[in-house]
């Protein structure tokens, strides 16, 4: 059974918007290698054009190594995209339609590697449908102040525990979590 894994910047006060994340080398160096162990990456219609628009090749000349390591990674992968708007898809990506249990399940159930989620809406339907194997929070070391915030709405408490940390000299702390039970 593949692994279902939830990756996303939050703030210490729980606000996931993309724009409350820092860009510093390493927190884009951590994203990096977080998308390259996966072997397919799951988004929803949002997080995928907003990556697409963001990161789909070629970067400006001038920009950063670590944003072009991160580009040609986030290129490179396998994305499936949830939609129910979108007619159709490209940048190596498949549109995913229907019973999105019964269709995250037959994935995971699929030989290979690991399965990345990224987002707010989707990985937050997956987690009340106790879909996600583990969760993957950067924690970036400012309070926001506003939302969206993390997996709000859920109706169930999850146990988890921790399988993995790391700080970085930008003060962000990444931390994983498996599933208990």
């Amino acid at each position: 059974m593949r692994t279902l894994r939830y990756y996303i910047n939050v703030t210490v006060d729980g606000c996931v918007d993309h724009r409350e994340g820092d860009p510093t080398e390493d927190v884009n160096r951590a994203a990096t290698a977080s998308i390259a162990r996966a072997d397919e990456l799951l988004f929803g219609r949002i997080v995928y054009q907003m990556m697409e628009e963001a990161w789909r090749n070629p970067l400006p000349a001038d920009s950063p190594a670590w944003e072009i390591d991160f580009a040609d990674t986030i290129s490179r992968a396998r994305k499936t995209v949830v939609s129910r708007t979108l007619e159709s898809v490209d940048w190596n990506a498949t549109l995913l339609r229907g019973d999105l249990a019964a269709a995250v399940t037959a994935m995971k159930s699929q030989p290979g590697g690991e399965i990345l989620v990224s987002g707010v809406t989707l990985p937050t339907a997956l987690a009340e449908l106790d879909l996600i194997d583990e969760y993957e929070f950067l924690v970036q070391p400012h309070v926001a102040g506003h939302g969206p915030y993390l997996l709000a709405g859920l109706t169930t408490r999850r146990r988890l525990e921790p399988v993995y940390r790391e700080e970085f000299s930008s003060g962000a702390v990444l931390t994983r979590y498996r599933r208990v039970g």
